[in-house]
């Protein structure tokens, strides 16, 4: 598979690099638990030899409910993300969800996620594009494999090359998600890099009285398919105890189980015919 390679701070994503894992907890909590978290997945994906960029949420600005925690704010989560990046030295990412949030957020952070819901704002995805990061757009859950074209295009038009798009269900009916693997494919062929949410994709929004549902038993199998598919990446929200977590308990993946996750879709990517750096150098997977 070819499309062009995007550089995020010191690693490379792309269909002939190795599998880019972003991952982290979907708010920010706490300081020292946003950095014990960043500290163990980085020691998992070295272990494995896999990229890692770091996943925090510093405002999760579209809970379902106004009683729901939101997290940090800007200031203070930004300075959060800054520690992490610096202390234990790992690309960082997180989104955005207004055009004023786009510069400050750069400063930090090595790539800008636009959430799904926000895909066709073309003001904030332009404002993500004059920051000069790479810029990670979730496909809307509304929005067709191609009808994704028109978000490259709103963003290379604003002078951002670097793209990436993002799998993670559509909407089937009220409160309810399914993944079209042929997306991955469609979504390809505009020749980025195409990451795979296998987190976001198995909640059920809403769905539990003013809270989003989710079945966090469907994260595995469905990141296994989007590896035999080939996708570039994938997008893992994760916690050490998933049900204590502020925003998406129920499909958050657990820290204790990701390790052999990870081998695994390592493993599927390679048979699919996109080794890894390890794989390519003769190693075993």
């Amino acid at each position: 598979m070819s499309g062009r390679t995007v550089n995020i701070g010191s690693i490379r994503c792309g269909a002939n690099e190795p599998l880019l894992v972003i991952a982290g907890p979907c708010v920010i909590e706490t300081r020292a638990a946003t950095q014990a978290l960043a500290g163990e997945l980085k020691e998992i994906c070295e272990s494995l030899q896999l990229p890692l960029v770091f996943k925090a949420s510093f405002d999760k600005a579209n809970r379902t409910s106004v009683h729901s925690y939101r997290g940090p704010g800007l200031e203070e989560g930004i300075a959060i993300l800054a520690d992490v990046r610096s202390t234990v030295g790992v690309p960082i990412t997180t989104d955005i969800h207004e055009t004023h949030q786009a510069a400050h957020v750069a400063e930090v952070c090595d790539l800008i996620q636009i959430p799904a819901f926000l895909a066709r704002q073309t003001d904030l995805l332009s404002a993500a594009a004059a920051t000069g990061r790479p810029v990670n757009v979730k496909k809307g859950q509304f929005m067709s494999p191609d009808d994704m074209k028109f978000v490259v295009e709103k963003l290379n038009a604003a002078g951002c090359a670097d793209v990436l798009l993002t799998e993670r269900g559509t909407f089937f009916g009220y409160g309810r998600l399914v993944n079209d693997f042929a997306a991955v494919c469609q979504m390809r062929k505009f020749g980025v890099p195409i990451v795979y949410d296998a987190t976001h994709s198995v909640q059920r929004p809403g769905g539990s009285g003013g809270i989003t549902a989710g079945n966090r038993e469907m994260v595995a199998p469905l990141a296994r398919a989007a590896m035999a598919v080939g996708v570039d990446a994938v997008f893992l929200e994760t916690h050490p105890q998933p049900e204590t977590s502020p925003s998406d308990a129920a499909n958050i993946y657990p820290l204790a189980q990701l390790s052999d996750l990870l081998q695994t879709l390592k493993q599927i990517r390679a048979a699919a015919g996109q080794p890894n750096m390890q794989a390519a150098a003769g190693d075993s997977p």
